[in-house]
């Protein structure tokens, strides 16, 4: 049994499970903290919380890079698919590191409890793909930290922290709504080369992913009203001034459709139109 630290709150649970560099601690505190909060036997903060880290916990590996370092390989080959999977994993766990983040940072904001409900499954959520995804290198003889990966993730979080507007626009919207994107093709792809047992993985992910879309875009449009703000123009400008580069097409637009996250958000602003 792991063992976690103490929290009073559940803004301090999310900022414990943000500092652990013990991977299997921050994955269980994770989802412990979204059990307690879910049976109300937290409250939303305490004087005793210690304050939001700027940097997750993170252990000795992987080495982190620039994404441009971070090769690309076939997926006709079991390393090409351990380096997806490892890809996947590393993006799952800085996926956790972000809903916790969104939770402890902003749990001062005049929002509902319910906004902290979603933020918690989400992060209960990613702990388990996480895991699946870490589990399943296990099966083909790799593990998280083996190979390079990127810090392009956690630093979108860093250009937020001071805007929940702009934390809701970039995370969910653009960096979750990619995942919408690319991973069915990635699926088909898994179960071409006979690994149905990856593609199931990535099955979980992508239907769990729908529904953190869903969460973002729930919110956005709920400060976005309270502001008697146009949602799409809002996240137009947001994504202009925090955001590096043009969104990515092809989208897949019924999953984003479905998830709250309609074609007038974002294809005004890619660098091609896929029509």
């Amino acid at each position: 049994m792991t063992e976690l630290p103490v929290f009073h709150s559940l803004r301090g649970g999310a900022v414990e499970a943000i500092r652990a560099a013990d991977l299997e601690v921050k994955t269980a505190l994770a989802q412990e903290t979204a059990r307690r909060w879910q049976r109300r036997t937290l409250s939303l903060r305490s004087p005793l919380d210690r304050p939001v880290p700027v940097r997750p916990g993170r252990p000795d590996k992987p080495v982190l890079t620039p994404p441009t370092h971070v090769k690309r390989r076939s997926l006709g080959s079991l390393k090409g698919r351990i380096a997806l999977l490892h890809s996947i994993a590393h993006i799952e766990l800085n996926a956790v590191d972000l809903a916790l983040d969104i939770v402890a940072r902003f749990a001062t904001e005049p929002v509902p409890n319910s906004f902290f409900d979603g933020w918690m499954r989400v992060a209960f959520e990613e702990a388990k793909h996480f895991r699946l995804v870490r589990q399943r290198l296990n099966d083909l003889g790799a593990d998280y930290g083996d190979l390079p990966a990127h810090d392009g993730l956690w630093q979108a979080a860093h250009d937020t922290r001071n805007d929940l507007t702009a934390r809701l626009a970039v995370v969910p919207l653009i960096l979750e709504a990619r995942g919408l994107d690319v991973t069915p093709a990635l699926q088909a792809k898994m179960r071409e080369t006979g690994d149905v047992e990856s593609a199931a993985v990535l099955d979980v992910i992508y239907e769990d992913e729908k529904g953190h879309v869903a969460v973002g875009a729930k919110w956005f449009r709920f400060l976005c009203a309270r502001e008697k703000k146009d949602p799409a123009a809002t996240f137009q400008a947001l994504v202009r001034a925090n955001f590096r580069g043009p969104l990515k097409a092809p989208f897949n637009d019924i999953a984003r459709a479905e998830a709250g996250l309609t074609p007038s958000f974002y294809r005004s602003m890619t660098a091609s139109t896929n029509r």
